[in-house]
């Protein structure tokens, strides 16, 4: 900060826009509610600071030197910005926002979380856009303190430890193949699932191991997974074409009519999806709103 302006207690900045205006000590101290002779304290205070008197006496009032004359455009200007800095936050009005959000979501959270309140968002708030990024996990906390994203949704055991988060909702796990699979019409066995030819949904790419695999070690057995793919949406595809079976995330397959859906018999342990976000917009009406759309959004599509 300038060394000149720690000398200066901004409050006579105050004064010195009052007089600007007023042309009077008088006025200005009505103006400010001040005693007159704390005004004349204070511009004294003032050319003392400036090194010019700044106002001078005059048949009608006081007038400003040229020093003063040249401080009374900046002077408004700093006065108005610090104004609005300080004014309290204006409810935010959606359907005036031209907000841009941007937020972090991967193919499970832009279909179970974004899509259900996509509509919605364009209804209440149609001049914003929503921007979707997509990243790893682990970059996550550091794009959101750095204002790279507004929101991120990741399941529990994902979610960084130093981020507000919201509990969305709670998702269990679910065997589906395609609609008329001979191995689908009632609950298989224990035994009998463990024959099924198995796909796999493996983020990071190639994994043939997944939380089924270990539910299945727990008991002693296994379970041949033949094919492993990066996405959830490519997943259901293969099992609409295909004789192929995976263990799913109920809500991407839930009302799918190319898919027969049928409860595991392995206990495999679900997961929360969450909603997070950083400490520097927790407070900001727009992003509250956000926040409380997406949360609304999810609760009426349940």
């Amino acid at each position: 900060m300038n060394n000149s302006l720690r000398q200066l207690d901004l409050n006579l900045l105050v004064t010195l826009d009052a007089l600007l205006t007023e042309h009077s000590v008088t006025r200005a101290a009505e103006r400010l509610h001040f005693a007159q002779p704390t005004v004349s304290l204070q511009l004294a205070r003032l050319r003392e600071f400036f090194g010019d008197p700044l106002l001078l006496p005059g048949p009608r009032g006081m007038k400003p030197t040229a020093r003063a004359d040249a401080l009374r455009e900046p002077l408004r200007l700093a006065m108005a910005a610090l104004q609005q800095a300080v004014a309290p936050s204006s409810p935010f009005d959606p359907a005036q926002s031209s907000q841009t959000w941007r937020v972090a979501a991967f193919d499970y959270s832009e279909y179970t979380v974004l899509l259900p309140a996509l509509a919605g968002l364009r209804q209440a708030a149609p001049a914003t856009r929503l921007a979707v990024i997509q990243t790893v996990p682990a970059q996550v906390a550091k794009k959101a303190e750095q204002g790279d994203i507004d929101l991120a949704f990741l399941i529990g055991e994902e979610a960084p430890p130093d981020l507000h988060r919201r509990l969305l909702f709670a998702e269990r796990y679910v065997l589906a193949g395609r609609a008329g699979h001979p191995r689908l019409k009632r609950r298989p066995t224990l035994a009998q699932f463990c024959k099924l030819e198995h796909a796999i949904a493996s983020p990071d790419g190639g994994g043939f191991h997944g939380v089924t695999d270990t539910a299945l070690a727990e008991l002693g057995v296994t379970r041949r997974v033949a094919l492993s793919v990066p996405h959830f949406l490519f997943l259901g595809a293969v099992l609409a074409n295909t004789d192929l079976v995976a263990m799913v995330p109920s809500r991407l397959v839930e009302g799918n009519a190319a898919l027969q859906i049928v409860e595991p018999p392995v206990d495999v342990p679900g997961f929360d999806m969450l909603m997070l976000w950083h400490e520097r917009v927790h407070r900001d009406p727009a992003h509250r709103w956000l926040r409380e759309h997406m949360a609304q959004s999810i609760s009426q599509h349940r």
